[in-house]
């Protein structure tokens, strides 16, 4: 829309605007500023002139240049981050208390809680806090379960919730052997701390071999992340078989002896316990299982599995002690598969100043690493899943995407120029945003920090779209010049940069001010779209001053050869 009208617009406000300018003899000066765009002029002009007439000076400009940016944009590029976590005002927290707790001690624990917490609470000491206090809670809940206990509260000023977890951290996880998170959710993530938590599965066919090499893999992470710097482990399920569990192994030359197949013994172990499902039938018009159950209240004691009765082909009665061995053991509190394979889930989410991506290299170098050089045993597999896949799909799928942006932006060009070698000098405008984005997120990261995302990233996909206007300019000026003026390549690239700088300036500077308050100004949903706005105006900020560097060099470099100067030049 705005291309369909502004060629009529601009035209008629100029005129109107300009004529009123001249009745009123309003001063077009202004100090300082145009002093500087002067000299700043000058200084561009002289640089082109020098670049053009010397080809060995434009070739080391370009190289030199491109090799600066490049290796600044390696050495200063952030570990990546998935997604930004929002400021959502809730604190919540899964916790695994260590097995066997009963209710009196589940229940002694949040009490503890609660008094370490309560001074915190709106309604003991008010809604207010001081400055060097911590915030206070308007809402607090503790939930336990059998295996697991839920932890939150709400703030009573929402932009210091993230400040909560701290205070709920210390007493809850102040019991020995207690694993768990707190954490404020995630704005796009559904699982508590599944917004960025790292999953590292061990995999395995017996799961007393794979709770061994997770109780390594804990201990490691322990020491390479510890919970005093923020980070935190959850392991899923427990680590230890904290659940009774009674265990039957038939012995198969009793059961052959006594003409009793293993089907026949599970089966009437199954009508014992839970009954045996023999039949769907129908009474009064309702489907129903009939089941067949013996009798349980019999069985009143571990020990009295022992004396079940299991009934022969010949008739004779023999007990379950009789054909197999009853041991009454440990179980785990749940069973957990990935791929149909016993599965312990070691799920870290490290602290917020540790990257993802870095978090992701600790777990791969120092601990797999290290674990598979140990020896694993046969059959056990270690891999990392949950939000480190997604971060390296998104990572694969935003590089596609980039690249497809270049790809058509140069195609753009080559049918509007004509040409293949043009597009391809304005293109190399794009490495030099890129590295100013770096630079403008590093400039961010000195007043408050910011994460790397897959939203920061999307600032330099906008950047393709962006920085190649100037150089845009640059080349179709120069071209202009060439072709309908009759200049010299020489004439044409300095007389290009004379006309066209101010232009560049003047849209670069419109663009900067438009993003500035996305980086500046801080507010609700800032930490979602401050790392893109940073990433844009560090973009164009050394693109416009980098572009009248590189550009007329490579048009000094390439011009001779895919261009024969006018007759009228010469």
């Amino acid at each position: 829309m705005a291309a369909a009208r502004l060629p009529q617009a601009i035209p008629a406000l100029s005129n109107r605007l300009l004529e009123k300018k001249k009745s009123l003899n309003l001063p077009g000066k202004l100090l300082v500023i145009d002093d500087f765009a002067r000299w700043f002029k000058r200084m561009a002009v002289a640089y082109t002139q020098q670049v053009v007439r010397k080809k060995t000076m434009a070739l080391g400009v370009v190289v030199g240049i491109c090799g600066v940016t490049a290796l600044a944009t390696y050495l200063f590029l952030p570990k990546l981050e998935y997604l930004p976590e929002g400021n959502r005002n809730l604190v919540i927290g899964v916790v695994l208390p260590p097995p066997g707790y009963n209710l009196d001690t589940t229940t002694k624990i949040a009490k503890d809680v609660e008094n370490a917490i309560r001074p915190h609470w709106v309604s003991e000491r008010g809604p207010r806090s001081a400055e060097d206090e911590s915030p206070k809670m308007r809402l607090f809940f503790f939930v336990a379960r059998r295996a697991t206990t839920f932890v939150g509260a709400v703030a009573e000023d929402p932009q210091r919730a993230g400040e909560l977890i701290p205070l709920l951290q210390e007493p809850v996880f102040r019991e020995p052997g207690t694993f768990g998170f707190v954490s404020q959710p995630s704005l796009f993530g559904r699982a508590i701390g599944g917004g960025r938590s790292i999953n590292l599965d061990i995999i395995g066919p017996d799961l007393e071999v794979v709770l061994d090499v997770a109780l390594k893999a804990t201990g490691m992470i322990s020491g390479l992340l510890p919970r005093q710097e923020g980070n935190q482990l959850r392991p899923k399920p427990g680590l230890e078989l904290g659940a009774p569990e009674v265990r039957i192994y038939p012995d198969s030359l009793l059961l052959t002896d006594n003409g009793v197949t293993a089907r026949e013994f599970s089966q009437t172990l199954d009508a014992f316990n839970d009954g045996l499902r023999v039949a769907e039938i129908t009474v009064d018009g309702k489907r129903i299982d009939l089941t067949l159950k013996g009798n349980q209240k019999k069985i009143g004691e571990t020990q009295g599995i022992n004396n079940l009765p299991i009934v022969t082909r010949s008739g004779l009665i023999l007990p379950v002690s009789s054909l197999a061995k009853v041991v009454v053991t440990s179980g785990p509190t749940e069973i957990r598969h990935l791929e149909r394979e016993r599965t312990v889930t070691l799920e870290v989410r490290p602290s917020p100043q540790i990257p993802l991506e870095s978090a992701m290299e600790i777990l791969q170098g120092q601990v797999m690493d290290k674990l598979k050089a140990a020896g694993l045993p046969d059959g056990v597999k270690l891999q990392l899943s949950g939000t480190a896949d997604k971060l390296t799909e998104a990572w694969d799928h935003l590089m596609m995407d980039l690249v497809l942006a270049i790809a058509i932006v140069y195609l753009v060009m080559a049918v509007l120029f004509e040409s293949f070698v043009y597009p391809f000098i304005i293109i190399l405008s794009v490495p030099l945003a890129t590295a100013g984005g770096v630079g403008g997120l590093a400039v961010l990261n000195l007043f408050t920090f910011h994460q790397l995302d897959m939203l920061t990233m999307l600032g330099f996909v906008i950047l393709v779209g962006i920085v190649v206007n100037n150089a845009i300019l640059l080349v179709h000026q120069t071209l202009h010049h060439l072709h309908k003026d009759g200049m010299s390549f020489e004439d044409s690239i300095v007389d290009a940069v004379r006309n066209r700088i101010r232009p560049i300036f003047m849209s670069t500077m419109t663009s900067i001010f438009g993003m500035l308050p996305l980086v500046a100004f801080p507010g609700a949903g800032s930490e979602l779209y401050r790392g893109l706005g940073s990433v844009v105006v560090g973009g164009l900020t050394l693109s416009a001053l980098l572009t009248l560097a590189i550009i007329p060099p490579l048009l000094a470099l390439v011009a001779g050869l895919v261009e024969t100067e006018p007759e009228q030049a010469k």
